[in-house]
């Protein structure tokens, strides 16, 4: 406990010195819970909505259903962060990326989200958090189905909303 205090403290100074008191704000809120916080970052000027920030997935969604792994890895930044489902492999670059879909969507993948969490960060930053079902499409008219973990940071640049970081693991199975 006193290290997260501790923790806290400086997170708090050093917002207050990189942004001044409604950075401040932003990080004093973060060590009180999850409503200081949401109120925080929905009370700023052009935030967007957490309904906004779902229909993130969708987009997303609708670019793997394309089968096109060049449209896929349009939605990521160029700095972005990849770590996928199924494989080890941590992807950095966009050609990382492609590659990753180009094997991935071969298994012609239709997905559905199972749950999720939406956090509105501020103007520029969200986060969504959750489970999603992936339903592989065989070749002999078979399919089989992934649960998995995901989380999508998403930062806004240019007037655009980027995937600036994309973890996905297996759920495991219940103990």
């Amino acid at each position: 406990m006193k290290k997260l205090s501790i923790i806290a403290a400086g997170a708090a100074l050093l917002a207050l010195a990189l942004g001044g008191p409604a950075a401040m704000s932003t990080a004093a809120a973060a060590t009180h819970g999850d409503a200081a916080t949401q109120h925080v970052a929905t009370s700023r000027g052009n935030a967007p909505s957490t309904t906004q920030i779902a229909a993130l997935f969708d987009r997303w969604n609708a670019a793997v259903e394309t089968g096109d792994a060049e449209k896929v890895a349009d939605l990521y930044a160029p700095d972005a962060v990849l770590l996928p489902t199924l494989s080890p492999q941590i992807r950095t670059t966009r050609a990382g990326i492609v590659d990753y879909f180009e094997h991935f969507l071969a298994r012609h993948p239709s997905g559905q989200e199972i749950r999720s969490v939406v956090k509105v960060l501020d103007a520029r930053s969200a986060i969504d958090t959750g489970i999603y079902r992936f339903t592989f499409h065989n070749a002999d008219g078979t399919t089989d189905s992934v649960d998995a973990r995901y989380t999508f940071v998403y930062e806004k640049r240019d007037g655009q909303w980027w995937i600036i970081n994309h973890h996905s693991s297996l759920l495991p199975a219940a103990s």
